[in-house]
């Protein structure tokens, strides 16, 4: 190992229905990244099995203490954690907890964040205060008592049901009559304790990463996103059942104010690292454009062909100079 260099963990894997895609996430870093510049090891957390994988094919065992490692009898200590844990502990504050204790600097924003943006419920009406254009939803707990009518009067027909706090990939259906409420409600639930119903926004789906420095503001283009399924679900997200069109086909107007949205909103939140918003454009009754933010995601996917290396490369950025960037901020 070159002690000169920062020596920098890619922290993949976690405990939801998404711990693969986090790997794939966590190989997809660990090709972008500066290897000139930094020593880079692949940890894999799930559970309280925590383990450093070499490129031989090894592992050697996280000690929780310091988060350090020993190679060839030495022991080994990061610098930085790059999270990309998709789902929890990585995406609910949790892990945020830990590298703090620990006083270890990561990649994404804080504890208070993570815990909010994880659940977008609550991101929803925190938002909505700010005068963020959401769409209207009520939260259900598991066990909770609920009236089919009485949702679909104030939600409408068709609507959404996902877990209100878990990624948005697992657990989600779209609801066209009251009767299949409870079947939804179900699956939801098999993800999450709470479930959000939320109304149902006809438009474009887009789809917009950001980051920001001490010294810069980047706001990547807009992703369009195009699936012949019901909505923008697993297959359409990690199977290819999707046509992703950057930058999106938007107005100069529009998308002027798409780029201004997530700017502010990553200074309302106080943001850290990469972070990738998806919005609806619906129209208002004169058909004018309208910007509806869906939900913010703090851990965005990492593959070549995630949104956020596709909207770097839009941009004319080399996605290792990015991450270099995020890294360095940090110091």
């Amino acid at each position: 190992m070159d002690n000169n260099k920062r020596t920098i963990a890619i922290v993949c894997g976690g405990d939801s229905s998404e711990h693969d895609v986090s790997l794939r996430s966590g190989q997809g870093l660990y090709s972008f990244f500066d290897k000139e510049r930094y020593n880079i090891y692949i940890v894999d957390v799930k559970g309280i099995d925590w383990h450093v994988a070499f490129d031989d094919g090894t592992t050697a065992e996280i000690d929780k203490n310091d988060f350090s490692f020993v190679k060839d009898g030495k022991r080994e200590f990061f610098d930085y954690a790059y999270i990309t844990i998709h789902g929890q502990p990585g995406e609910n504050g949790v892990m945020q907890g830990y590298f703090d204790l620990i006083h270890m600097p990561y990649s994404t924003s804080g504890v208070l964040v993570e815990a909010m943006t994880f659940d977008k419920y609550v991101l929803n009406n925190y938002l909505r205060g700010f005068g963020v254009k959401v769409a209207d939803s009520i939260l259900l707990r598991r066990g909770e008592a609920y009236d089919e009518e009485a949702i679909a009067k104030r939600i409408g027909m068709p609507c959404f049901v996902k877990p209100a706090a878990d990624g948005s990939s697992f657990g989600v259906s779209k609801v066209k009559e009251s009767d299949q409420l409870a079947p939804a409600l179900r699956l939801a639930f098999m993800e999450s304790e709470e479930a959000m119903v939320e109304a149902y926004m006809q438009g474009v789906e887009i789809s917009q990463g950001i980051y920001k420095t001490k010294d810069k503001c980047v706001v990547l283009p807009a992703t369009e996103v195009v699936t012949t399924n019901e909505f923008f679900d697993y297959d359409a997200k990690y199977n290819g059942q999707v046509q992703e069109i950057t930058p999106a086909r938007l107005s100069p107007e529009t998308a002027e104010e798409v780029a201004k949205t997530t700017s502010r909103i990553y200074d309302i939140l106080h943001a850290n690292g990469i972070i990738r918003i998806d919005y609806i454009i619906t129209k208002d009754k004169d058909g004018k454009d309208v910007v509806n933010m869906l939900e913010i995601n703090t851990t965005p996917g990492m593959t070549v062909t995630s949104f956020i290396p596709q909207q770097v490369r839009a941009a004319g950025l080399d996605i290792k100079d990015v991450l270099s960037d995020i890294v360095e901020n940090q110091f």
